[in-house]
């Protein structure tokens, strides 16, 4: 009767010292959502011995971008950033970005290019 007891006393007790092993873990909060990035959107480009590098880039009418722009040849006449239509003019050192923010106000073909009559030059397309 003692063993019984013994036993009986070992089946509800153990289990309780050893934990619950179907006891579920806490389980962690949902990771939060990287915010969206806010501000214009970015482009990209270079400026190399064959010339800019996208030549041709889709834009929307009144969407600012924020053009990214570094030279990486001395290969060129397009040491300055020209906007056709605009007062954006801007020198592009060797091997730095250089931003350039610009905000399209008509539909259209706008050419962009270097200071010199935009001989290496580019098309900026606004839908």
């Amino acid at each position: 009767m003692r063993t019984t007891l013994i036993l009986l006393v070992s089946l509800f007790t153990l289990p309780a010292l050893a934990g619950d092993t179907k006891a579920k873990a806490p389980q962690a909060a949902p990771a939060a959502k990287p915010a969206e990035a806010k501000g214009p959107k970015r482009i990209e480009m270079q400026v190399t011995a064959d010339g800019f590098a996208p030549a041709s880039i889709p834009l929307k009418k009144g969407e600012p971008v924020k053009l990214v722009v570094t030279r990486v040849s001395d290969e060129t006449c397009a040491t300055d950033l020209l906007i056709e239509g605009t007062n954006i003019k801007v020198a592009l050192p060797m091997n730095k970005a250089v931003e350039v923010d610009y905000t399209p106000k008509a539909s259209g073909k706008v050419k962009f290019g270097c200071a010199m009559g935009m001989m290496v030059s580019g098309i900026l397309l606004v839908e």
